[in-house]
């Protein structure tokens, strides 16, 4: 309640551009830019709702914020922090200081000399300088564009994000988020504008750069075949021949600091899996019922607050994933409600998915055998195991698979033999 969201669409640049030319050959290309952008919108937002996560207090457009973004180009060329060239406007990196001090390069911890030495691009003949960034950019006829002072245009990419949030968040604002891989130069040329334009020392009071996401221990791309969107992970059996719940998705990306990257694999989602299932078994043998009349007292069941403190330690998931684990073996009913309050903060569970989970494994227990057949059935299968008899030993366990049953060998520690556990499976 006490916090502001915000999450921006950019709806004008160079890539959409291109994007929507390719995909809507047949439409004014206006027209295909915005059927491109809205279709991605939505499907965003929908992908985005089934991993749990949270909606925006508000999500601006930057073709609504162009004269925003107009006006601050204005006020950097004022302050002698920009300047129009060739129907260009470009940022002056040199500019970005504090007292004396260099201020370009502080937040990706990179000296400009380093960076000069580095390029490899070829350079503007109208920039002054070769880091100089674009804020403005001309438009020909068959592009989106706006009337501006320097002509019909339209805005770099950078500016977008200062204008939109200085105009919903406020000059300097918490917490900046993003992608490792947009540090530099996105966040770095954000943060010089924002303070040139609004004389502040910062932007941001922190920046939060996640890790990339890594397919089996590889880059995720589309040139390595291995690129999967989140509507296939949820929707089609593209990965590990199978459909992936959002939960799932989601306690899988918590088990790893934000930080670090991600390395996406079918064992990795199993593992998610099997925890989320033991989490909501342990809610369940503890006494939960999320049965309709226990909505509302549900509702204040907050977190644990070593899981808190863990959260507010630069998102610590090691200790938040051990204070759950913690509660889901504890033995009071004050560690369900605590589990329950804790991975509901975490958007991992609410009281309708749970109880849609608690009617689904009542519905299976009333059509599945008791345990007994099933005890007999398995240890069928494991002397067939032992005979080396594997057609025998699959069909058993296809058939309990058919009752939705799912079956999990491993090896005694002590013993080293084959033990086989069951648990119904929805």
């Amino acid at each position: 309640d006490h916090v502001t969201y915000l999450r921006n669409i950019t709806d004008v640049d160079d890539k959409i551009n291109a994007r929507a030319a390719r995909d809507y050959p047949d439409l004014p290309l206006n027209e295909a830019i915005q059927k491109l952008t809205r279709t991605t919108q939505r499907q965003y937002e929908s992908d985005m709702a089934e991993l749990g996560c949270l909606e925006p207090t508000k999500q601006p457009r930057a073709t609504d914020h162009i004269a925003d973004m107009i006006e601050m180009i204005k006020t950097l060329i004022e302050g002698g922090h920009a300047y129009a060239a060739k129907g260009h406007v470009l940022f002056a990196v040199k500019t970005f200081k504090a007292g004396d001090a260099l201020q370009y390069g502080k937040l990706a911890r990179r000296s400009l000399d380093d960076m000069l030495a580095g390029a490899r691009v070829e350079v503007a003949p109208y920039k002054r300088d070769p880091m100089d960034f674009v804020l403005w950019k001309p438009s020909t006829d068959d592009l989106p564009g706006w009337d501006s002072p320097w002509g019909k245009g339209r805005p770099g990419w950078h500016i977008e994000c200062s204008a939109m949030s200085k105009k919903h968040l406020g000059e300097v604002f918490d917490i900046h988020g993003g992608g490792i891989d947009l540090s530099f130069p996105h966040h770095e040329n954000e943060l010089a504008q924002s303070c040139c334009a609004n004389n502040t020392e910062q932007m941001a009071q922190v920046w939060m750069h996640n890790g990339f996401l890594q397919i089996n221990g590889e880059k995720m791309s589309k040139s390595e075949g291995n690129f999967y969107t989140v509507d296939e992970l949820l929707h089609t059996k593209k990965f590990g021949g199978r459909t992936w719940p959002g939960d799932v998705l989601r306690v899988a990306m918590l088990m790893k600091s934000y930080r670090e990257p991600i390395d996406f694999s079918q064992s990795k989602l199993e593992e998610a899996e099997k925890i989320l299932a033991r989490w909501k078994k342990s809610m369940a043998n503890l006494g939960l019922s999320f049965a309709e009349e226990n909505r509302v007292e549900y509702r204040e069941f907050g977190p644990c607050s070593k899981m808190v403190a863990a959260l507010s330690n630069d998102m610590n998931m090691a200790g938040v994933m051990a204070e759950l684990h913690r509660h889901s073996k504890g033995a009071r009913l004050h560690n369900a409600r605590r589990l329950f309050g804790s991975l509901k903060l975490l958007g991992v569970v609410t009281f309708d998915s749970m109880q849609k989970w608690e009617n689904a494994t009542q519905k299976l227990q009333d059509k599945t055998p008791g345990s007994a057949p099933i005890e007999a059935a398995i240890a069928s299968r494991l002397a067939a195991l032992n005979d080396k008899n594997w057609a025998e030993a699959d069909r058993i366990r296809d058939e309990l698979a058919s009752k939705g049953i799912k079956l999990t060998d491993s090896k005694d520690s002590a013993t080293g033999e084959r033990v086989t556990n069951w648990e119904f499976k929805q």
